[in-house]
């Protein structure tokens, strides 16, 4: 495969040809920043875990050179931290042994502008060559504005597959902003329990992050073990951790959908419960 940027990368933990593991790809998650998919798909992680036919892989599309930097990396340049975070990547590629881990490597201005084709066009290509089932991107209410850009490019790459090549399901994931707030028929309920310790050992390894003074590790897992015990309000916890999804699936299916009214109908049916319930017992 030919990446646009020439410092991108395509990393293989193991011995298997590039191609094969591209191609064996049933979970593919997309996130803007180096750790965003270990926040975000952590669930597409553990149903591949040691799974013969579920197989990860995680695309991360930014170069992570505007990152925030303290303590041993505050006298880092831009290059240098590039580096740590590409680094930082690869090994959680390992220890979560995914299929495959690809760095985009464009600057967060790229991702952001849409008339850049090139962002969507590495896109389309790592999403013919993966025919990946299921895809987990960033939710389209995230507050982090590269966030949302990659989401949109992202959907703009699966809206041009053919039918027969697009993914059964895609959701759109919490990582600047929970999910917390959708109604609970809108909310797409994740089990995350399982290998608890894996999970933390892949948020811990971005030291260069949690060591710049954010402590994403220990927020992530809190977010897991909140939404599974704020759930319901009436019954015993089934799950002990859960990540919340919303379902962006119809809007690779219909074309025609308006994405801006596709999320505000989601606003629009939250707000209309608080009225709803403000207005029963005022």
């Amino acid at each position: 495969m030919n990446l646009i940027q020439p410092t991108a990368s395509i990393y293989v933990p193991g011995d298997t040809p590039e191609e094969d593991a591209l191609s064996r790809t049933t979970h593919l998650a997309i996130g803007a920043h180096q750790d965003d998919i270990e926040i975000m798909a952590y669930h597409g992680i553990v149903e591949c875990f040691h799974q013969p036919d579920n197989w990860f892989t995680g695309v991360t599309v930014t170069n992570g050179s505007g990152s925030a930097r303290t303590g041993v990396y505050g006298n880092y340049t831009d290059e240098e931290m590039r580096e740590v975070r590409v680094h930082e990547q690869r090994k959680a590629a390992m220890l979560g042994e995914y299929s495959c881990q690809l760095q985009l490597m464009y600057p967060s201005s790229d991702v952001k502008d849409a008339e850049n084709p090139n962002v969507v066009d590495d896109m389309l290509a790592i999403l013919q060559a993966t025919k990946p089932r299921t895809v987990y991107l960033h939710n389209l209410a995230d507050k982090h504005d590269t966030h949302v850009a990659t989401a949109l490019r992202s959907l703009s790459a699966l809206r041009e597959l053919p039918e027969d090549e697009q993914p059964e399901t895609v959701y759109g994931m919490e990582v600047w902003r929970d999910l917390d707030w959708l109604m609970d028929a809108d909310k797409q309920v994740l089990p995350v329990d399982r290998f608890k310790n894996m999970a933390s050992a892949l948020l811990g390894i971005f030291d260069s992050q949690i060591s710049g003074g954010k402590r994403y590790d220990l927020a992530a897992l809190g977010r897991r073990l909140a939404n599974a015990t704020f759930l319901e309000s009436h019954a015993v916890d089934a799950n002990d951790n859960l990540s919340f999804g919303v379902d962006l699936t119809p809007l690779v299916k219909d074309k025609t959908l308006s994405i801006p009214d596709y999320v505000g109908a989601y606003i629009e049916r939250f707000r209309a419960d608080v009225e709803a319930k403000l207005a029963k017992f005022s």
